[in-house]
């Protein structure tokens, strides 16, 4: 005899099924939005089943178990179907489905059901659900497992050992140290030797992006740094006392789009040395540091006292900005540091993003090293590259800049430079045909007359803001053709470009693919784009099944986003609709660059995977064509005006509304490929999130990246480039965790090494960066094994 049905329920089940009803409610409602943009069916039948589930509830019928195990058991089919057995992607889409069943069967709530024979059934599922989580937790499907063979014979080359006289080690930017004191075995007993505070902390007048991203130098017994307000320290390499300080005296303005120091370049005289022109070389400042700053301006700093070396430039200084047509304080931003070779010194800048067409020249830049004087310019928007500013020529406004350092092969007489696109990078409608012929490109230039040698394009008619971001490596790499002088330009896109570093012809196939067409009124696109086959791109194209969330709540208004926007894969133009960009504007890879093992023919990357929108803005009361008062430049997200463009942007990382990532991790990744074979050897996901939620939780998903990787020839790489604040260190045969320190900051920078009596030392500058939010600081540290180790 069937028992009757209450008619008034238990308060519990009264809550309970209003729980129930309105999650119902906001899976059918999101579930039929979703459907009519072309996504999963999932959420609105899954809302309707918990509808009908909540009206059990409220009925006190058994029937409500039978139906809540049918949901959890579709849901873990559905979830397994869409991403298998990976632990980060199965959590979200079952953290309130199966925590519901869970409710469903306490006492205090299932007991008030009248039927038990669902229950069983119930409980099933969601031990089933457990016993999948369980399953899937302890593996990481995204990983790549591998060993080093540590059997190449290639010569190691010129690489940093007891010094780091260069930003990437070397001019070869390999960023790659000989010293091998610190070994797999050992690394795990590393002890903070020094630490020294700078005292340049952030400002409230500062602009919206001041970093710590500094790879200091090490010559003789002294470190040299510098600070994002341009302050450069000496300090002693084995103890971190200061040794001295020099003051540019950069005021803090809010129109300045960075405060970014990177690092400082060096000039040793060598016995013998002559100037350009065959003439001894000058026996005053015979060291010299070299200080780009946020000012447009470059300083020649006695690297044995501090000061200024009165004979270089105008008492020590030069202008950057000389021959620009616009010279807006903040505007161009000097920061990284030059290329430095033996006669003359190669200096870029970056030119502020999406503000206006009107804004300085890009132009690069050769200074003799000894004088100061301007020895010739590589303007890439001029028809005549090198025609040289006068009183009748200004240099091209906004034209293709290069923001990273160069490298440089003294051999070869060349210099090698990564150049962006012109100053409106979302927006090409109206650019020439000379802003188009070097954007986003690898330019080879003679190191004496800055004449070009040869290029290459790594993206055409650049709509993504796709330039060309970090210092390149040089490396001899082993081919079937025999051992060929090479260089490695990482893109944004994910590409890593491999040329022949005479010529500048592929050595890593490259070929021409179809892209997306579906360009912006009055805009177009190029109709391919190359794609190396040395690549971290994304292995596919994105679906709905990629979208994430940290519940199910958001992974839906996520889903329901990504089909409300232009999507049609790499290269996806931007669109008034809104596009979603991936490798989005950070890129694949940014400025920190790889590490390269020539004697070993590997490298180590850390690329990362952050999508964004793309959103143009037409002009109108709310975006003017022409700034109407005097704004600060901001950051490099959110609305970019583009005066002078057809529209504007708006630009922003896609996240879901509780402010997370809408791709599902990892979104950061360590990785070892060989140069030989160019395949991937070994990928590990890095970084926690434990400084990026409210409540520390320390879980691996792998996070964005500023700052790169280094490695040395005793078998361990480091790496402080994370959104949590640690230091790691990684087995290079294998991508093994070895060792980990906290950080007192965010460490948005690239480690380097050197060795000081004897003894070799890991140094990292942790500042944070407050375009990614971590913690700022002015801590310069250095770390070392303990005596008798």
């Amino acid at each position: 005899m069937t028992a009757p049905v209450s008619t008034r329920p238990p308060i519990i089940l009264i809550i309970t099924s209003l729980v129930f009803a309105l999650i119902g409610l906001y899976f059918g409602i999101g579930g039929i939005w979703l459907a009519a943009l072309g996504g999963s069916l999932y959420y609105v039948i899954t809302g309707i089943a918990i509808l009908v589930t909540a009206v059990l509830v409220w009925r006190c019928r058994a029937a409500a178990f039978w139906l809540y195990a049918a949901i959890l058991i579709g849901t873990l089919i559905w979830a397994i179907g869409e991403v298998g057995f990976d632990f980060w992607k199965l959590a979200p889409r079952g953290d309130v489905i199966a925590p519901l069943g869970v409710w469903l069967l306490l006492p205090f709530v299932g007991n008030k059901i009248i039927g038990k024979s669902g229950k069983y059934a119930l409980g099933a599922t969601v031990v089933l659900a457990v016993i999948t989580l369980g399953i899937a937790m302890p593996q990481d499907v995204q990983a790549i497992h591998g060993d080093v063979a540590f059997d190449a014979k290639q010569p190691q080359g010129n690489v940093a050992g007891a010094d780091w006289t260069s930003y990437g080690g070397t001019n070869a930017g390999d960023r790659f140290s000989s010293l091998n004191q610190i070994t797999p075995a050992n690394v795990g007993k590393l002890k903070l030797a020094w630490q020294f505070e700078t005292g340049d902390i952030a400002g409230p007048n500062d602009s919206g992006q001041t970093t710590y991203e500094v790879t200091p130098l090490k010559v003789g017994d002294t470190v040299y740094a510098c600070t994002p307000h341009d302050l450069v320290f000496a300090i002693d390499a084995a103890t971190g006392k200061k040794k001295w300080e020099f003051d540019p005296h950069v005021v803090d303005n809010r129109t300045f789009q960075h405060l970014t120091c990177r690092g400082v370049g060096y000039h040793e005289t060598q016995p013998g040395a002559t100037t350009l022109d065959g003439k001894p070389a000058p026996h005053d400042c015979q060291r010299r540091i070299f200080l780009p700053t946020a000012t447009g301006l470059m300083y020649a700093i006695n690297a044995d006292d501090g000061q200024l070396c009165e004979n270089w430039g105008d008492h020590g200084v030069v202008d950057l900005k000389y021959g620009s047509p616009y010279e807006t304080a903040g505007f161009y931003s000097a920061t990284s540091p030059p290329a430095v070779g033996s006669q003359v010194l190669v200096m870029g800048g970056a030119v502020i993003d999406n503000w206006s067409k009107h804004v300085p020249s890009g132009a690069i830049r050769a200074y003799d090293v000894y004088s100061g004087k301007l020895v010739w310019v590589f303007d890439a928007g001029n028809h005549d590259p090198n025609e040289m500013p006068s009183a009748t020529h200004q240099l091209s406004a906004g034209s293709p800049n290069s923001w990273m350092p160069g490298v440089i092969d003294e051999k070869l007489g060349m210099v090698y430079l990564p150049l962006g696109s012109t100053a409106d990078d979302i927006w090409g409608g109206d650019r020439t045909p000379d802003q188009q012929r070097y954007g986003a490109s690898v330019v080879a230039l003679d190191i004496k007359t800055g004449k070009l040698v040869w290029s290459y394009q790594t993206v055409h008619h650049d709509l993504w803001d796709m330039d060309m971001p970090s210092q390149f490596s040089l490396a001899d790499v082993q081919t079937k053709d025999g051992v060929v002088p090479a260089l490695y330009a990482p893109a944004k896109t994910g590409n890593i470009f491999v040329l022949d570093r005479r010529s500048g012809h592929l050595i890593v196939p490259a070929p021409e693919t179809p892209v997306p067409q579906s360009a912006a009124p009055g805009d177009h696109t190029s109709p391919t784009q190359p794609y190396s086959e040395l690549s971290f791109r994304p292995r596919r194209k994105l679906t709905g099944a990629d979208m994430w969330g940290a519940t199910t709540f958001d992974q839906l208004a996520c889903r329901i986003m990504f089909h409300s926007m232009n999507y049609e894969g790499p290269f996806t133009p931007p669109s008034l609709k809104g596009s979603l960009i991936f490798p989005g504007d950070y890129g694949t890879f940014e400025w920190g660059g790889i590490s390269v093992d020539q004697a070993d023919q590997i490298a180590i990357a850390n690329p990362q995977y952050i999508p964004f929108v793309s959103h143009l803005i037409p002009r109108g009361p709310k975006n003017p064509a022409a700034p109407t008062a005097s704004l600060p430049a901001g950051t490099e997200t959110g609305v970019q005006p583009m005066f002078g463009a057809r529209f504007g942007v708006n630009l922003h990382p896609f996240l879901s509304p509780v402010g997370i990532p809408c791709l599902a991790p990892s979104w950061g990744n360590l990785a070892a490929f060989d140069l030989r074979t160019n395949k991937v050897i070994w990928e590990h996901r890095v970084g926690s999130i434990q400084d990026e939620t409210p409540i520390p939780l320390p879980f691996n998903l792998g996070t964005p990246m500023l700052g790169g990787p280094l490695a040395t020839a005793g078998g361990v790489s480091f790496v402080t480039s994370t959104l949590d604040y640690y230091i790691r260190a990684f087995n290079t045969k294998n991508g093994d965790l070895l060792w980990t320190d906290r950080l007192p900051a965010g460490g948005q920078s690239t480690p380097m090494t050197y060795s000081e009596k004897g003894k070799q030392y890991i140094l990292t500058v942790d500042g944070g960066d407050t375009d990614v939010n971590t913690k700022l600081g002015d801590y310069i540290r250095a770390y070392a094994l303990p005596d008798g180790s």
